[in-house]
């Protein structure tokens, strides 16, 4: 389990994509889910191949308020790397991304969460519990077997229970927003087991709530 950070990628990208952009980022970017992502989240996923890589990009602060967030997002990171053991946790722009490797919460073809899962979640839970002044986006992602219609609603249908998990747990409905990708975003190539394996995933990005990012 490793955790790594990610720096000047948002101001990279946003030059990337231009200030005439704008209009089509926040069409994009609701439909990742208000709160979560809004404004260019979906254009940057696009960007980057990773819908919770870019809602956290593009959910970017600056300035004093970024930098306090920044250290808050330093300490929770490394709270959920011990907690959450298995779970890759990755340190993005403002934001943290927790990638489980789909076969730690569910068995294979299944959105029902596993028994010895739990924890896991529940961990997650706790950490945020302890920084409520947080939202989360919640991504379910898929191998290449089986129809784009199924894995689309499988990949949906996962990050629909980690999230009603979370909610079981005490956390509000109204931090958390799922998508799911089905076989759109694969991180290694699915002409092999191992590379199915990893591709079969959930991918969850914390980062400032809306209120935190009102100027």
């Amino acid at each position: 389990m490793k955790t790594h950070r990610t720096t000047g990628i948002a101001l990279m990208l946003f030059a990337t994509l231009g200030v005439s952009a704008c209009a089509s980022m926040k069409q994009q970017g609701a439909a990742i889910g208000a709160g979560v992502g809004a404004g260019v989240g979906g254009v940057i996923g696009n960007q980057t191949g990773s819908t919770a890589r870019g809602a956290i990009i593009g959910a970017v602060i600056g300035g004093a308020a970024g930098a306090v967030i920044g250290h808050q997002m330093d300490q929770q990171a490394k709270e959920i790397e011990l907690a959450i053991p298995g779970a890759t946790v990755e340190r993005v722009g403002e934001g943290i991304q927790v990638t489980f490797a789909s076969g730690l919460l569910y068995d294979f073809d299944s959105d029902r969460i596993k028994a010895d899962a739990a924890t896991n979640l529940r961990n997650l839970a706790q950490s945020l519990s302890k920084y409520p002044k947080t939202d989360v986006l919640i991504v379910g992602h898929t191998d290449a077997t089986g129809s784009d219609d199924y894995n689309m609603r499988l990949s949906q249908q996962r990050a629909d229970a980690a999230s009603r998990f979370l909610t079981g747990e005490g956390i509000a409905s109204t931090r958390l927003r799922t998508s799911g990708r089905g076989e759109l975003e694969p991180i290694m190539t699915n002409d092999t087991e191992s590379g199915q394996q990893a591709n079969r995933r959930i991918e969850i990005a914390i980062i400032a709530s809306a209120d935190v990012r009102k100027p």
